[in-house]
């Protein structure tokens, strides 16, 4: 895995499948005090993974505020 310093924050490469589709997203913020993973739509609105209306959202809390988010079940996540 490669990783980049910017700014004292870590940055990686990903790469994200989803129902046979996948995707590389560069400079990811690596956050090693969270314990999940978020992507924005915009990153991977390009293989379907968008929010639709039977999607259950949550609410996020964070140093940073709030926000609303979705889940999908990825085919696989690496970096």
């Amino acid at each position: 895995m490669p990783l980049i310093l910017k700014q004292n924050q870590i940055f990686t490469t990903v790469s994200v499948a989803y129902q046979s589709m996948s995707i590389d997203i560069l400079n990811v913020l690596i956050d090693t005090g969270s314990a999940t993973s978020i992507l924005a739509v915009d990153a991977v609105a390009s293989i379907s993974i968008e929010p639709v209306l039977e999607d259950i959202f949550h609410t996020i809390r964070g140093v940073g505020g709030t926000e609303t988010v979705f889940m999908r079940h990825l085919d696989f996540f690496t970096s």
